[in-house]
């Protein structure tokens, strides 16, 4: 006999074999339901939109894919400023490229070619150039490494400025280091072996593109104005300390390191990651 076995004398037999629990299970069971469901996660297509452009150097009216700054989310960054999203790498999408002479460059100096320049790309690049035709829903690394390889050609074509070479350089080498984290984040171990000789060349790439980056925005530094690339004078001093410690020139990251720190313009925290640095800096300058 169960505790509400009494009941039926009462004129409540229906409710004998009732669970005495039956209401608050049945409220959490309905609340679990009504509960709005998380968003989910939002995957790389989602994050980009076709801008619409005309190109400087021929005419054509074409789009390229740009991301939605307001949409994705940073979650850090590299100590050389390389950003880091979450499900997306921003710099696959940072070059416009026209899909009918050929002509890229980033996006921020896209429209800014001289009649001079657009003629000087029309003879050494358009005449010539080969495009590969894609139709996936996101730029693939491979696709995202010929649009940069395009706007450091048509950069060099059209002579353009040091800083606009050096950034096309830096954002290469960004972006051959992120190619080369998705590979190495495979589960696949197998696909992790026979990328290994793949992994080896793509770090070769990268550093020859810091490198040139580095010599680029030193060059840059003594000859153009501020602000240069988006960055001020404080910003490109830190990149190119870290550059040069990279490259072991350890002197030259402790003089830009010092320009920093002593900066009245230089926020805390650029100034605490300065101080970290030059730390390791004078390090390597007393093995010397």
């Amino acid at each position: 006999m169960g505790i509400l076995s009494g009941l039926k004398r009462l004129g409540l037999g229906n409710l004998e074999k009732t669970d005495i629990y039956e209401t608050e299970k049945e409220e959490a069971r309905q609340k679990k339901k009504e509960a709005p469901q998380a968003a989910p996660k939002p995957q790389e297509k989602d994050l980009i939109y076709e801008k619409s452009y005309e190109c400087p150097v021929c005419g054509s009216a074409f789009s390229s894919k740009i991301m939605k700054s307001s949409k994705a989310r940073l979650v850090g960054a590299d100590q050389d400023l390389r950003p880091r999203y979450e499900v997306i790498d921003s710099v696959k999408y940072d070059v416009v490229m026209c899909p009918i002479c050929g002509y890229a460059a980033l996006g921020n100096s896209f429209t800014h070619i001289s009649p001079g320049q657009a003629k000087l790309i029309k003879e050494n690049i358009c005449s010539s150039v080969q495009i590969t035709v894609y139709h996936n829903d996101t730029y693939s690394y491979e696709e995202a490494l010929e649009r940069y390889q395009l706007a450091l050609a048509s950069a060099m074509v059209k002579r353009a400025k040091a800083s606009e070479k050096a950034f096309i350089c830096l954002k290469s080498g960004w972006l051959l280091r992120g190619y080369a984290e998705s590979l190495q984040n495979s589960q696949n171990s197998q696909e992790n072996l026979e990328n290994l000789a793949q992994l080896e060349e793509m770090k070769k790439q990268e550093e020859e593109y810091l490198e040139n980056a580095y010599k680029g925005f030193m060059e840059a530094r003594q000859t153009e104005n501020f602000p240069m690339c988006g960055m001020d004078e404080i910003t490109m001093d830190y990149l190119l300390s870290v550059l040069a410690m990279r490259f072991q020139h350890y002197d030259v990251a402790a003089r830009l390191l010092s320009t920093v720190l002593t900066s009245p313009s230089a926020s805390s925290r650029v100034k605490d990651k300065a101080r970290e640095m030059k730390d390791l800096v004078l390090q390597e300058l007393r093995k010397r």
